[in-house]
């Protein structure tokens, strides 16, 4: 835990950092960070992500940029490329925020994480990536290292495999929603076995930043348009529209304590929770059978035994929501697939498979509105340092979940960053 003074200098860190420019000799704490992210994938709010997180780099100790691609073409090439661009602009920024970090400090930071997603098991092989998350969790320090996660756990789950000393060391901000449901593996991993981590699972609260589609406010136009080099790259991402799903894992460090998952900040507001909940159905299911959104469902299935070296194997497709899900033999004449629905619907699936007893499943799913809900009977304990959306209706956007405790700081938060933007015109 952080002691009082450095709680205090902390806090004064963040009142430089977001208020004006860090003079180069204050003697601050900044927090320690790592991000993994899946930039270059099939998701281009991670470049607005990394853009963001280069222009506030005097905000953090930055010990690690993770590329970690679930999907796609993404590699740490595309980190290397993005801080090319920031290269461009970084004699003029630094004039303004003397301690931005360097792009060539940024790119001796930059590695390779998994490329893929994490078997049933919810690991693999340890990569540059996760080996980096475990070299700088061991550092001696009186600060804690956060990882903020802007895709999938996969590297994560890895590092935690594979040194689990570093559980007390690590504090995890995880962008979830979507990002579970690709990585619904690592996490059951994750849950199952270190549920007394420090982690922030925000599965929608995070959807308070992203602008509201035709709606948008001309944010590109007013304040980012002629910044230079770096105002047209992010003009190659949705337009200019900012989305930035990801960046409220900065913005939590940025303004307000991070030490408290349950105050405000900019990057949201969340409350503990005791249970991940779990639904195992060993039976086709059907409209009056529900989960709630961004939980773990497994359907397992019996068909012919076969010997244990094909635990682990694809024998079926599992296909939900218009995509498919690799499903395994998990011994003992059973088989199983895991999911995690992204949001509150009303879902059919079908499965597909060479072996007749495996083929033809068919059946339907009701996902609720309400993230926990209640107890369910496979659900995973967690302890007491798993925080999540808050469940107040009242913090609703529409089917998003705690979203207004991002949103009511937006406009702060990107007039802030305007000022930033001004510099590079």
């Amino acid at each position: 835990m952080l002691n009082r003074l450095t709680a205090v200098l902390f806090a004064l860190t963040v009142s430089i950092c977001v208020s004006g420019v860090m003079a180069e000799s204050a003697h601050v704490t900044k927090p320690r960070i790592i991000i993994s992210t899946d930039i270059g994938g099939t998701d281009p709010d991670d470049n607005q992500s990394i853009i963001h997180l280069m222009m506030y780099s005097d905000c953090f100790d930055i010990e690690g940029l993770v590329s970690s691609p679930s999907f796609g073409d993404g590699s740490v090439n595309e980190l290397l490329r993005e801080i090319d661009v920031y290269e461009k602009g970084f004699p003029v920024l630094k004039k303004y925020y003397a301690g931005l970090m360097t792009p060539d400090d940024l790119r001796k930071l930059s590695k390779q994480g998994r490329k893929g997603l994490a078997p049933y098991e919810g690991f693999g092989s340890s990569t540059e990536g996760s080996e980096w998350i475990v070299k700088c969790a061991r550092k001696e320090s009186d600060r804690p290292l956060y990882v903020l996660v802007w895709g999938t756990l996969e590297d994560v789950a890895q590092a935690l495999h594979d040194a689990p000393d570093i559980k007390d060391r690590i504090r995890v901000y995880f962008i979830g929603g979507p990002n579970k449901k690709w990585g619904v593996n690592s996490y059951t991993y994750i849950a199952k076995n270190f549920p007394d981590l420090w982690m922030i699972e925000n599965n929608a609260t995070y959807r308070g930043l992203i602008s509201n589609g035709k709606n948008d406010d001309g944010y590109y136009d007013k304040h980012i348009a002629g910044a230079g080099h770096m105002g047209t790259d992010f003009k190659n991402y949705y337009d200019g529209r900012v989305k930035m799903g990801d960046t409220p894992s900065l913005l939590y460090m940025m303004n307000g304590d991070p030490n408290d998952p349950t105050g405000e900040s900019w990057g949201g507001s969340f409350e503990r929770i005791s249970e991940s909940p779990y639904t195992i159905f060993d039976r086709d299911t059907n409209e009056r059978d529900s989960v709630a959104p961004y939980s773990v469902v497994e359907y397992r299935f019996t068909g012919p035994k076969v010997s244990d070296d094909n635990i682990g194997k694809e024998f079926f497709t599992f296909r939900i929501d218009r995509q498919d899900w690799p499903g395994v033999y998990i011994g003992n004449g059973n088989y199983a697939v895991r999911y995690s629905p992204k949001q509150p619907a009303k879902l059919s699936y079908e499965t597909f498979s060479d072996i007749e007893e495996l083929n033809g499943h068919k059946g339907e799913l009701t996902v609720t509105t309400i993230w926990p809900g209640g107890k369910t009977p496979d659900g995973i304990t967690l302890g007491n340092n798993w925080f999540t959306d808050r469940q107040d209706p009242n913090l609703f956007e529409g089917p998003w979940q705690g979203s207004v405790t991002v949103r009511k700081f937006r406009k702060e938060v990107l007039d802030n960053w305007s000022e930033r933007w001004s510099r590079l015109k």
